[in-house]
């Protein structure tokens, strides 16, 4: 009976548990890690030490040596991947370049191929001890090639972004992009520990605030594509200080994992920030999508809804009034109550807060509020909230943009109606006709 290897026939294992699903492979399949997990232990199988050197060798340094050999050139998919792996900052040691560079295989379909050039390199190959290793086994290298090929022939869709944590576990935290806006304060009160950029709370009345994006615990791990792993103290700000007035993409790293647990690499650094900070409230995020509006869809009031994909405000349309050719707050003092005084019958509407410029469609007919064609000024649009909270919500978003529009919008709002009450929730929206 030929000789079998407990690694080989739980990779097998492993293998036909994915391939079974027959879908394609994410970072939310349960076998993925194991699977990753034992094609390391096999590379790593029987690799022999140098005699004389400070650094242990691994699986990466046997298979970054690969193109190093290659002088005709024909392993322009192997090399590409080795100079990716090489150029990604958020990987501090050969385990974690090694792990990067088996999931990037996987899903380049081209795993096979360095371990049949690592076979044909004698320099590389005498690295592997020939009594202990599967990979000079010739017995153990045809079912191992076997399930290579197997591999190469599923699809994977593996998010290499979020790499921060290869070098600790095969695990694969929770990854969000947060997408801002150009605003003034953003908002997050943060702590560097080991290298990593935790969020300690969120600013009350700021954009992360409002957004209820990311949740105290979580990690900022890139900010616009600047990689924010082994950050120093106050790197963060030094970022965000050279963005200012720029939308930002932003790459949390959830605490948690989908079902809520804790992420387990994260246990002991959360432990000792709540020793540090005793006030810390680990709440998980609304949700863990990536799409920012799923995110505030799953979250949001009754008086949110989503609409193209997008998060918007269900208000009430009470008219519009032509104000002329000029739009500052002392004649919108006036246009309001001529609105008003109106009485007209209300329309639900969808307001939709773009970060150029807003949107109000009719709720019902799925259409824009039309514009006056002979109107060659500006206009005055009046809408309601559904309460004083969510109208200055709304107001901080228009205001971030623009602090005059800031001011002119709570000018308005502390405007006293015609009956000498307040009407909250009653403002103008750009001092212009809406679109």
């Amino acid at each position: 009976m030929a000789p079998k290897d407990p690694l080989l026939g739980s990779l097998k294992v492993c293998v036909l548990n994915l391939q079974s699903s027959g879908q394609t492979v994410t970072d939310s399949s349960p076998h993925l890690s194991s699977c990753c997990e034992l094609l390391e232990l096999v590379l790593r199988k029987g690799i022999q030490q140098p005699v004389v050197s400070l650094v242990q060798r691994d699986y990466w340094q046997c298979l970054e040596q690969i193109p190093l050999h290659d002088t005709c050139g024909r392993l322009p998919a192997v090399s590409l991947a080795v100079e990716q792996t090489k150029a990604c900052k958020k990987l501090l040691s050969a385990q974690g370049r090694g792990r990067y560079l088996l999931r990037l295989a996987l899903s380049r379909k081209i795993l096979p191929q360095f371990i049949n050039h690592l076979l044909h390199t004698p320099r590389i190959l005498e690295w592997y001890c020939p009594t202990l290793s599967i990979i000079r086994n010739e017995e153990f290298l045809e079912p191992f090639m076997s399930l290579l090929l197997v591999l190469s022939h599923m699809d994977f869709k593996l998010d290499m972004e979020n790499c921060s944590f290869l070098d600790e576990s095969w695990l694969i935290p929770v990854s969000d992009i947060y997408e801002v806006v150009p605003c003034r304060e953003l908002g997050l009160v943060l702590r560097y520990l080991h290298g990593r950029v935790f969020v300690l709370e969120l600013s009350p009345g700021s954009q992360a605030y409002v957004d209820k994006f990311i949740s105290p615990g979580d990690i900022i791990d890139e900010i616009n594509g600047t990689s924010l792993r082994n950050a120093k103290n106050g790197q963060a700000g030094v970022v965000l200080s050279r963005l200012k007035g720029c939308p930002l993409s932003i790459r949390v790293v959830r605490w948690h994992q989908q079902d809520g647990s804790v992420y387990r690499p994260l246990i002991k650094l959360l432990r000792t920030l709540r020793e540090d900070n005793p006030g810390l409230q680990l709440v998980p995020a609304p949700s863990q999508h990536s799409s920012r509006t799923e995110q505030k869809a799953s979250s949001s009031s009754s008086s949110q809804c989503l609409k193209d994909g997008r998060i918007v405000y269900i208000v009430q349309y009470l008219g519009k009034a032509n104000i002329g050719m000029f739009g500052g707050k002392e004649v919108l003092q006036h246009a309001i109550p001529q609105v008003l005084h109106k009485n007209l019958p209300s329309k639900e509407v969808l307001l939709d807060l773009k970060e150029t410029h807003l949107t109000c469609t009719d709720r019902n007919a799925k259409t824009r509020l039309p514009r006056n064609p002979h109107s060659t000024g500006f206009c005055c649009v009046v809408l309601k909230a559904s309460s004083i909270k969510e109208c200055e919500d709304i107001v901080c978003r228009i205001g971030e943009t623009d602090p005059m529009e800031d001011e002119n919008l709570r000018q308005c709002l502390r405007r006293p109606t015609a009956q000498g009450q307040a009407a909250p929730g009653n403002f103008r929206v750009g001092g212009e006709e809406m679109e």
